[in-house]
């Protein structure tokens, strides 16, 4: 470890796990894939990438998803990527949009969309039916969501190109449901981007929590009463993750924790006891919480 402000960070979070960690971080995780059943049947791209020499094992709790044991060559290279039968996804990263529940029929915003793994998995939840309003501020970064969006066929998805913490004076108490994946310091990645180590420091976590509470008041305004959000983070740290939580709820009273139970064991309640992380280990770590607006 290389940078002493993110090692002392980890020993501290991690404590008598912190080694492992470090264990972890330096080995990739197998390949996780999703089938885009708004493309094609599940059964029917399993036996095409079999046949073509891939090794895949089922998620037991995720029924069109596999992690990839063998793979010839990358995922990517496959015709079946190129067509948008399937999308490289990490398990943690689809469940805040499985959480979300999306519906058909209801008007969804993604609000920090880019580079739209979760607006394409919320789309296919949908059946393409209902509106999904996939913003995002960076140019780059919405030319790669406007890519993914239509190799996905995801023909319910509007994108738009906003400040994510001044969104709501353009929708306020609009959309059914609201997903917040937030930009983060994402030591959940740094199995596999390195970069982190060299950027990562205790201001950089400071203003990014700023950014957060600013992103996640936006979308609880552009919620309507009664809806749902979820804010995620593919990040360890307090300050971007149940502290952010306690600014919402700590200014609205109408903001209501929810209860998440998830479908396998390697998880816990934060400090707050408000939201819930993913461990290390199988998955990326990654922070969840749900909100109801009273």
């Amino acid at each position: 470890m290389t940078n002493k402000q993110l090692e002392n960070y980890l020993k501290e979070h991690y404590k008598d796990k912190y080694e492992k960690f470090l264990e972890w971080s330096l080995i990739p995780l197998r390949p996780v894939i999703r089938v885009n059943t708004l493309k094609a049947e599940i059964d029917d791209v399993y036996k095409r990438l079999t046949n073509k020499g891939f090794i895949l094992s089922k998620i037991d709790f995720i029924n069109f998803a596999f992690r990839v044991e063998y793979y010839p060559y990358e995922i990517g290279n496959t015709l079946e990527h190129y067509l948008g039968y399937v999308y490289v996804q990490e398990i943690s990263s689809m469940i805040p949009a499985i959480l979300l529940e999306p519906k058909e029929g209801e008007i969804i915003l993604d609000l920090c969309a880019a580079p739209g793994s979760k607006t394409t998995l919320i789309s296919q939840l949908m059946n393409n039916k209902g509106v999904i309003i996939a913003n995002d501020v960076n140019i780059d970064r919405t030319s790669a969501l406007a890519f993914n969006v239509d190799r996905m066929g995801c023909l319910n998805v509007i994108i738009t190109q906003f400040k994510g913490e001044i969104f709501y004076k353009y929708y306020e108490n609009y959309f059914d449901k609201v997903l917040v994946d937030v930009p983060c310091s994402a030591i959940g990645t740094i199995h596999k981007n390195k970069e982190i180590l060299k950027w990562w420091s205790y201001k950089k976590v400071r203003e990014f929590s700023k950014l957060q509470k600013k992103l996640i008041e936006s979308g609880f305004l552009s919620l309507r009463k009664g809806g749902i959000l979820i804010y995620s983070t593919c990040t360890i740290t307090r300050e971007e993750n149940e502290e952010v939580i306690n600014y919402l709820i700590s200014k609205y009273e109408n903001a209501k924790v929810e209860k998440i139970t998830l479908p396998f064991n390697d998880y816990y309640t934060d400090s707050l006891n408000l939201g819930v992380y993913i461990s290390f280990g199988e998955y990326e770590p990654f922070y969840i919480c749900k909100i109801k607006k009273l």
